[in-house]
């Protein structure tokens, strides 16, 4: 049996979620904004409702978006409390400055990249988060943390979960995409939407994000939108 052959089994005996790895930096960015007086939270592609459950020890008021119905309907059936309101939707369209938080969870890959930024920089209110646990195509750049990553997956998986698994816990499943933007490509679209965003390249095929929404409003704008204010602004002067 080959090598790669020999971790395969071992992942497929002993699975978990990559995404449990950032549990703890989504919870501390969420505590951060409840800290400064936060009360609603988004969980954007809820999937199954893990996240939900421990953001609502943190959060009143937690809403999950889920467009599966299938994986809406166990996150509605875990999450059975006040604080928790389970919708089977996409995300769009959503309220102005509805949220204190806002989370992507190995969901933006899904979704419109620069239209789903722009939507939660409108939706979050001033003072909020939008954070991000993101999935990108991998290049060259990514191929020592993915080799790493390769290997420390089955040692996580025996740690997390010592007996083999006979099957798959329905909590862990959700659709998956293949994400189609690179890091880099991710970045600059970022940065051009959430100005002052932190990214950081991260283990298990992941990167990591987080935004403060400003204060004021006009500071979100990207560096194009501000230009064509200010064009818009000098044309009224002039008239």
């Amino acid at each position: 049996m080959g090598f790669l052959a020999l971790l395969g089994r071992v992942n497929a005996a002993h699975p978990w979620s990559h995404n449990d790895a950032f549990a703890g930096f989504v919870l501390r960015q969420a505590r951060a904004v409840r800290r400064g007086g936060g009360g609603a939270a988004l969980d954007v592609g809820c999937g199954t409702g893990t996240l939900l459950k421990r953001l609502s020890g943190v959060f009143p008021t937690v809403i999950g978006i889920e467009p599966d119905a299938a994986a809406a309907a166990v996150a509605a059936e875990r999450c059975r409390t006040s604080a928790v309101r389970v919708e089977n939707r996409g995300f769009g369209h959503e309220r102005p400055a509805a949220y204190d938080l806002i989370v992507f969870v190995a969901s933006l890959h899904h979704l419109a990249l620069r239209d789903a930024l722009e939507e939660a920089r409108a939706a979050v209110r001033p003072g909020g988060r939008v954070v991000i646990v993101g999935l990108a195509r991998e290049t060259q750049a990514d191929a020592l943390r993915s080799a790493v990553s390769l290997l420390l997956n089955p040692l996580i998986g025996l740690a997390r979960h010592p007996a083999r698994a006979t099957r798959r816990s329905a909590h862990v499943h959700a659709p998956t995409a293949d994400p189609a933007e690179t890091f880099e490509e991710v970045r600059d679209v970022v940065r051009r939407v959430l100005p002052g965003i932190r990214l950081r390249r991260r283990l298990f095929w992941r990167y990591t994000a987080s935004w403060s929404a400003p204060r004021d409003r006009s500071a979100t704008r990207d560096p194009q939108s501000q230009s064509r204010a200010r064009s818009a602004a000098a044309r009224a002067a002039e008239a």
